[in-house]
């Protein structure tokens, strides 16, 4: 006797439903590179943790759910590689490699994957789904900005999640709810018209 695991059809995610294809897709995905790029702007340091308090993560949920598993895994790279050769939009205008931080900046990458990836599952269709679907994410980004920390600093996992996880969680659980509110509505704003 064999099981086997159907996942759901892909359904189209807001992206998919501007007109265009290449050109649309490549301004979509710079697009939302320089959405977070701004968006790491938003920054707030904090006395004892090399990890600031930015924006970022918002626009890394919305732009991962918005644009799908793929144009959005391409934004994050394209935010990340453009950084770390010299394009200053990471935390206060900065580029390169950020150090204990940079764990985070790698794990956009896979948040946008993952939020992506369950939007064409339909996952932003409802506030129900949306939340775990951002959730997801966030665990995704924390899982290996918090292992990067840990490496880079050479502290234990204790340690690491006192700098890189605790103080950062009440503030991007607003910003997961503010994205699960975000993405259904903007369903429902595309269905009225």
């Amino acid at each position: 006797m064999s099981t086997s695991v159907t996942l759901p059809r892909q359904k189209p995610v807001l992206a998919d439903l501007l007109p265009g294809t290449l050109l649309r897709d490549v301004v979509l995905v710079i697009g939302a590179a320089g959405s977070v790029g701004a968006l790491a702007q938003i920054s707030l340091h904090l006395s004892f943790t090399p990890v600031p308090i930015t924006g970022q993560t918002l626009g890394v949920l919305v732009a991962g759910t918005a644009l799908g598993w793929r144009r959005g895994t391409l934004a994050m790279l394209l935010y990340g590689l453009a950084g770390l050769i010299g394009v200053p939009w990471f935390a206060s205008h900065q580029s390169g490699y950020v150090g204990a931080s940079f764990g985070y900046i790698v794990g956009f990458v896979f948040c946008a994957a993952l939020c992506g990836f369950l939007a064409e599952r339909g996952a932003d269709r409802s506030l129900l789904k949306s939340i775990p679907a951002m959730v997801a994410g966030e665990t995704a980004m924390y899982g290996i900005g918090v292992a990067w920390l840990a490496v880079d600093l050479h502290v234990g996992a204790g340690k690491a999640i006192s700098l890189g996880l605790t103080p950062f969680l009440a503030g991007d659980a607003i910003k997961a709810g503010i994205a699960a509110l975000l993405l259904p509505g903007a369903w429902k704003l595309a269905d009225h018209r």
